[in-house]
């Protein structure tokens, strides 16, 4: 298995997870063009992408749905009933295959499930993918350090995590007190130190590799994040696993 992440952040967000010689597209945050010019630089042909599965509706992870849908429309789009209702009011995509939370479904290679996670959007998921004996847990916007979320991140070998922000700075940033209390509240962000209390109680020993994701580009630094992380994996006897910090700008490979 390769994971590729192909943008992380508030500006758009996907990734892609290979297998067997195809794709699946956890979001489609980034424009048709420039998500196929991240894949081909990653060396993953647009048109082996088999499905797009989406974690939530917010414009950072669906706005190019409409347009990478137009030009392939074979790539089944993944969501639950009320993701994709969401979607299809925002974009006019309506063409979803469903999948219920907790439920295990399969696409090409991939077996997929789908587990809760919250945010202020309805019906937020984070995804466990299994392909070629390898488990890779994804879960970005995540609002709280929850256990049921710690249960899911126990089973990865590759882990996308949220790291969204510092505290400190996030409270010394120019941003509107009401998004202060968005970002820091139990539906909105992980903090570095959420990540951390999430790493330090549920990294399974079989972690191999560590990717950092939606680091705010005003309030946080990539340094922090990952020493947070770091300290953390060692804390559990992980300081072996390889940490990575993803980017808004270029594609990250595990």
């Amino acid at each position: 298995m390769r994971v590729v992440s192909l943008a992380s952040g508030s500006g758009g967000n996907a990734c892609c997870v290979v297998a067997e010689g195809e794709a699946l597209l956890v979001d489609c945050g980034l424009s048709r063009r420039e998500l196929e010019k991240r894949c081909l630089a990653a060396g993953i042909g647009p048109d082996a992408i088999r499905a797009v599965v989406f974690t939530h509706n917010h414009n950072d992870h669906i706005k190019g749905v409409d347009t990478f849908h137009s030009k392939h429309p074979d790539a089944t789009l993944y969501a639950n009933m009320m993701t994709a209702d969401a979607i299809a009011a925002a974009t006019g995509v309506e063409d979803f295959a469903l999948f219920e939370n907790g439920q295990s479904f399969r696409a090409g290679p991939f077996e997929i499930k789908a587990f809760s996670i919250p945010h202020d959007v309805p019906d937020p998921v984070g995804f466990l993918v299994r392909a070629d004996g390898t488990t890779y847990f994804h879960a970005t916007d995540v609002g709280a350090p929850l256990d049921s979320v710690g249960v899911n991140l126990a089973e990865a070998d590759i882990a996308t995590l949220e790291s969204n922000h510092d505290p400190v700075m996030l409270a010394q940033s120019r941003r509107t007190e009401c998004l202060k209390r968005r970002i820091r509240g139990p539906r909105g962000h992980l903090s570095n130190g959420d990540c951390a209390d999430l790493l330090r109680r549920f990294a399974p020993r079989r972690l191999k590799t560590l990717l950092l994701a939606h680091i705010s580009q005003e309030c946080n630094a990539p340094h922090l994040a990952e020493s947070e992380a770091r300290a953390a994996l060692a804390e559990r006897g992980l300081a072996g696993v390889a940490v990575k910090v993803l980017s808004q700008d270029l594609p990250v490979e595990a």
